[in-house]
Order: structure tokens, then C-alpha cells, then sequence
């Protein structure tokens, strides 16, 4: 049996810039997963996953039409990043075979309610790596996130792809995204194994050494979000409003890139500073597209963070979900947790997670 654990991620800083090419964001990777599992069967093939056997996918109308959105629902992400990497193995002349693929995700609370710590993303990056093990194909942690990108795309058709960054690396990264519509136009034009191996444009992965005094928190406001659907809406309104949202893109990268350079220096205070400015950048951004990123709940939450010496923003696309705190470790932080569990905000105990720690991988 092979068994691949990867990890859940949490955005820092850059949410919503970080779509464009080139826009870097700060992401984290945290330690709760999702297994996937695969077993050799004969015949025919199973896929299993305990968590979303009954969850319901959300339809909308367009043009009076009725449209399914696949977008929250994992087994089509699954089923994608088994296409793909079976193309991989297929272009590389290594035979196929059947077998039985379970899913278990400690990334949703007990009552299946999203967390926001990027489920489609992680069982993506599982199942690449799984059916990396299980044909032994030898893919490069670089090549699993292409793959893995690929499938997340075909299914979701926007977003950054960031959280298959941090599932793939671990530990505390600055991303930058690739160029979709070259990588679109590669696809189509040249097979997998190429696109594999070319560079793709703008896109940038580098891991972060974190300032040993810097405290990170995280407070659930039991509200889940959809983040394709919130960045739709938001790219619904920039055409409209092209110039202010090109100015947020551009405050946005100047924001994250000092961010950027504080944890290069080790400076806390120069993050804080820039975690502040990320939250007004964002909320600017809320004005500017009509879509509520920080809701009464998330501000809440920053405030009382705020309150208690802490600097926090939401995290993600925000419309719920989490909010992240970053402090110092002199900080006491007990008055913090009282205040938000007295606010009904949830705090989650989380901690990083660094690849390198432990492969958290096993073949059986």
C-alpha cells in the first residue's frame, strides 16, 4: 500500500493580486492533511473519500440556465490529477493499471464544514504524489506542482494555484504565479512531458526563513467561503474599473514584497507593518469590486487581534473562513484566545508544516 499525506496551506499576504502573473502572496503550509492511499486492485478501480460522500454540489444560474459548479468538489480534482499524471506515465511508455484510491482529510471540521485551508488544492498535490509512488515515476517536486497545477486549472479555471505551492513545499513560501495563457497555449501545443520541463513564465517558488520571535495565530470564524466564486465576482467588477483595480495590483505588490524583505532581514515589525497595509489594501479592494472580503465576523476578529498587540488580516479570499494574526513571542496570547471565544470566532491550533522535517510519506 502506498500512503501520501500533504498539507493544508493559509495565505498571509497577497490574496487576490496574486491571481495576475507575477504578483507575489505569502503563503504558509499547516499541519493538518489529506491521505491519500492506493492500493493495487484487479480489473476495475475505486475511489473513496469518507468526508465528501454526501457533500452537495452548488449549482447557479446563468442566463436562466441552470449551471453546475464543480468547483468545491473534490473528485473532480481527483479524477484531473489522475488524467494528467496517467499522461505523464503514458508519454513515458510506463503501463497503467488499476487500484483502489481512498481519501481521509483532516482539513474540514468533524461536521464537514471547509475550514478554508485549501482542500481542492491538497488532494490534488496528494494524488499526483500517490501515483508518482505508485507507477514510480520519479517526478520532481517542481514537476508535481505543474501537474498538479494542470489539474487544479482544468477543474477550477481560475485562481493562483498558490495552495498547491504550499502543499507541494511546505513551510512558509513567497509565490508568484505563472503565465496562464502561455502555459493554455503550451498544453495545447506540445505534450505533457514538455510542458513539464520548460520554464514556465513568472512563476516563482521560494522558501522563507521565519524570524524565530514571530508568533503566528489563527482564528476560525465558522463561516465557510468559496474562494472561485469570490474571485469571479471581484474579476467581474475589474473590467469596469480597470484603472483602480490595476493601482491595488500595484500597492499590493509593493506591500508583499517589503513583507517579503522583513523576513529576509528578520525584522517582525517590518511584517506587522505590512500585514496592516495588506488588510486596508484589501479592504480598498472590497470597495472598489462590491464583494465583501472582510465580513463582520473577520473584522472582529482583526480587531480584537489588534487590540490584544497583535496585526491581522483575513486570510484567503476572505468572505468568511479564517483570519491569521501575527505577533511576537513575548506576547501572551490566553486574553487573545478568551476574547475571540467570547466573539464566537474559533481559534484552531495549527502549527507550520516543513517538508523537510518529515516526508510524511510512506510506501508499504
Amino acid at each position: 500500500m502506498i500512503e501520501v499525506s500533504t498539507p493544508g496551506k493559509l495565505y498571509i499576504a497577497g490574496e487576490y493580486a496574486v491571481v495576475e502573473p507575477g504578483h507575489p502572496a505569502i503563503i504558509v503550509a499547516v499541519d493538518q492533511f489529506i491521505t491519500v492511499t492506493i492500493e493495487p486492485a484487479k480489473k476495475t478501480g475505486t475511489i473513496q473519500s469518507v468526508q465528501y460522500s454526501e457533500l452537495p454540489i452548488r449549482w447557479t444560474r446563468r442566463n436562466g440556465e441552470l449551471v453546475l459548479d464543480i468547483r468545491e468538489n473534490p473528485f473532480h480534482y481527483i479524477l484531473a490529477a489522475i488524467s494528467l499524471t496517467e499522461k505523464y506515465a503514458r508519454e513515458n511508455n510506463i503501463p497503467l493499471s488499476f487500484y483502489d484510491l481512498k481519501v481521509t482529510s483532516e482539513l474540514d471540521s468533524s461536521n464537514g464544514r471547509k475550514y478554508g485551508l485549501g482542500s481542492s488544492g491538497a488532494v490534488t498535490v496528494a494524488t499526483v504524489k500517490a501515483l508518482n509512488a505508485f507507477y514510480g515515476l520519479n517526478l520532481d517536486q517542481m514537476s508535481i506542482f505543474k501537474i498538479a497545477a494542470l489539474a487544479h486549472l482544468e477543474v477550477q479555471g481560475n485562481g493562483s494555484c498558490g495552495d498547491i505551492a504550499a502543499s507541494c513545499y511546505g513551510g512558509w513560501i513567497a509565490f508568484s504565479t505563472f503565465d496562464h495563457a502561455w502555459v493554455r497555449k503550451q498544453r495545447k501545443q506540445s505534450d505533457l512531458t514538455s510542458l513539464l520541463n520548460s520554464a514556465w513564465p513568472d512563476l516563482s517558488i521560494k522558501p522563507l526563513a521565519v524570524p524565530e520571535n514571530l508568533r503566528l495565530l489563527i482564528g476560525w470564524t465558522g463561516s465557510p467561503a468559496s474562494t472561485s466564486d469570490l474571485v469571479d465576482q471581484v474579476h467581474e467588477s475589474k473590467d469596469e474599473k480597470q484603472k483602480l483595480y490595476e493601482q491595488f495590483l500595484s500597492e499590493s505588490k509593493k506591500c508583499v514584497t517589503e513583507m517579503i524583505r522583513g523576513f529576509e532581514i528578520q525584522d517582525v515589525d517590518l511584517i506587522k507593518q505590512m500585514i496592516h497595509r495588506n488588510r486596508c489594501l484589501l479592504n480598498q479592494l472590497s470597495s472598489i469590486s462590491g464583494v465583501t472580503i472582510e465580513t463582520p465576523a473577520l473584522k472582529k476578529l482583526c480587531d480584537l487581534a489588534e487590540t490584544y498587540g497583535g496585526t491581522a488580516k483575513s486570510s484567503g479570499a476572505g468572505g468568511g473562513d479564517c483570519g491569521i494574526v501575527i505577533t511576537d513571542q513575548k506576547s501572551g496570547i490566553l486574553p487573545l484566545m478568551s476574547a475571540w471565544e467570547k466573539a464566537a470566532i474559533t481559534p484552531l491550533p495549527l502549527h507550520v508544516y516543513y517538508q523537510e522535517r518529515s516526508a510524511h510519506e510512506s510506501k508499504g
